[in-house]
C-alpha cells in the first residue's frame, strides 16, 4: 500500500500541474479574474484568474470518485489492477458510505466557493452552508473527533458538536490564510504531508491515499501559484482544502491506549497533533478575528491584518514572508507527528515551543499594529 500512496502523490501532481496551467490561460481569456469580494473587503484586485481551485478539487476528488465507482461496480477488477488493496477490502466496504458523504460535502463547498469567486456572497450565507455541510458530514459519516474517548450518550453528542466546530474553524482558517501568493497552498501541502506520514505509520491507508492526492495536487498548483502567481485558488479551492484537511484529521486515530505498540503512541496528549499541524492558520484566524471584533469589524470582511501582511510591513519581501510561514508550519507540524510517543516532559517542551512561536508572532504583529494605529493622547487635537 505504501507504493500506492506514493504513486497517488505523483498522480495528484501530474493531474494538477497541467490543469492549473490550462486554467490560468482559460481564465485570463474568458475574464474569470480576481474580484473585490463582498462589500467591505480591503484587498488589491489583480488581473489574475482565481479559478485554480478547480484544478486542486478535481485532482483530488476525481481519483477518489473513480475509485468509489470501481469499488461499487468492478471490485474484482480493482483488486486485479491493485493487488495490495485486497487485504483491505473489508474495511473499504465499511467505509465507502463515509467517503461518499465526504465527496458530496466537498462538492458542495467547492461549488459555493466558485460561486462566491464570481458573485461575492456575504458572510452569513457562506457560514450557514458551511455549518450545514459540517453537520451533514458528521451525522451521516464516521467523521468524528474524540469519539473513542468521549463514549456514547452525552459523549457522542459532545463529539458531534466538537467535530462540527472543528470543520467550520479549519475551513475558515485555510480561507483566511489564503491572502498571499503561494501561502495557503504551501501551508496546506505541508499539513497534508504530515497527516499523510501519520496515517502511513498507523496503517490508515485510505486516508493516507486521499492526503497524498491533496498534497500532490497542491504541489502541482504551486508551480503556477508561487510569487508572483499566475493563478489563484479562490474560495473554490480554499474552502475545499480546509474541509478535506478537517475531515481527514477527524478520521485519523492519533492515539490508541489499548495497543502499547501503536505507531503514533498511547499518550492522551497525542490528540493535540492536529492543532500542532495546523497551528499557523489557526493562530492567524484567531488573531485576525479578535483584532477585527475589537475594532467593531466583521471577522469575515477581509483586510491586511494577517501575519503575512505584518511580516511584509516589517520589511520582508512577499516571497520571504511566505517562506517564513511555510517553515514555521513545517516546524510545528513535524513536532506534532510523534507527540503521542513522547514522555510528558517532552510533550510539555513541544507545547512551550509552540507558545514561544506564537509569542514571537504576536510581538511582531502588535509592533506593526502600534505604528499603524497609535493610541490617541487625551490632549491631542484634531488636525485641520
Amino acid at each position: 500500500m505504501l507504493g500506492i500512496v506514493l504513486g497517488l502523490l505523483l498522480i495528484g501532481f501530474a493531474l494538477s500541474a497541467p490543469l492549473t496551467g490550462i486554467l490560468a490561460r482559460v481564465g485570463a481569456r474568458v475574464g474569470a479574474l480576481d474580484t473585490p469580494g463582498s462589500k467591505g473587503h480591503a484587498k488589491v484586485v489583480r488581473p489574475i484568474p482565481n479559478i485554480g481551485g478547480i484544478a486542486i478539487f478535481w485532482s483530488v476528488i476525481g481519483p477518489i470518485a473513480t475509485a468509489l465507482v470501481l469499488f461499487l461496480l468492478m471490485p474484482d477488477r480493482l483488486v486485479e489492477w491493485a493487488p495490495a488493496i485486497e487485504p483491505h477490502m473489508d474495511r473499504a466496504r465499511e467505509a465507502i458510505g463515509d467517503w461518499i458523504v465526504i465527496v458530496v460535502g466537498a462538492l458542495a463547498l467547492h461549488a459555493m466557493g466558485l460561486y462566491d469567486d464570481r458573485r461575492a456572497l456575504s458572510a452569513w450565507p457562506k457560514l450557514i452552508l458551511q455549518l450545514a455541510v459540517a453537520i451533514g458530514t458528521v451525522l451521516f459519516s464516521d467523521v468524528r473527533l474524540l469519539a473513542s474517548f468521549l463514549g456514547g450518550g452525552g459523549g457522542e453528542v459532545l463529539s458531534i458538536v466538537i467535530t462540527v466546530i472543528w470543520i467550520v474553524v479549519i475551513v475558515n482558517a485555510v480561507n483566511f490564510i489564503d491572502n498571499m501568493d503561494g501561502l495557503a497552498a504551501g501551508i496546506a501541502m505541508i499539513a497534508a504531508l504530515c497527516f499523510m506520514v501519520a496515517t502511513i505509520l498507523n496503517g490508515q491507508w485510505f486516508i493516507a491515499s486521499a492526503l497524498a492526492l491533496l498534497a500532490g495536487s497542491l504541489a502541482g498548483f504551486l508551480v503556477w501559484n508561487v510569487p508572483p502567481a499566475s493563478i489563484f485558488m479562490g474560495d473554490g479551492g480554499s474552502l475545499f482544502i480546509g474541509y478535506i484537511l478537517a475531515c481527514m484529521a477527524a478520521r485519523t486515530t492519533f492515539v490508541d491506549a489499548a495497543h502499547l505498540d501503536y505507531a503514533l503512541g498511547t499518550a492522551w496528549y497525542g490528540l493535540f497533533m492536529p492543532l500542532l499541524v495546523l497551528a499557523i492558520p489557526l493562530y492567524d484566524g484567531v488573531y485576525v478575528t479578535v483584532w477585527r471584533v475589537r475594532r467593531g469589524k466583521s471577522p469575515f470582511v477581509g483586510g491586511n491584518e494577517h501575519i503575512s501582511h505584518r511580516l511584509v510591513q516589517l520589511g520582508l519581501s512577499k516571497r520571504r514572508a511566505v517562506a517564513v510561514l511555510w517553515l514555521l508550519t513545517a516546524v510545528t507540524a513535524m513536532s506534532g507527528i510523534g507527540l503521542g510517543l513522547m514522555r510528558p516532559w517532552q510533550a510539555a517542551l513541544v507545547g512551550l515551543q509552540l507558545f514561544g512561536i506564537f509569542l514571537v508572532m504576536l510581538v511582531l504583529e502588535t509592533s506593526v499594529a502600534r505604528v499603524e494605529d497609535p493610541p490617541k493622547s487625551p490632549h491631542s487635537e484634531p488636525r485641520a
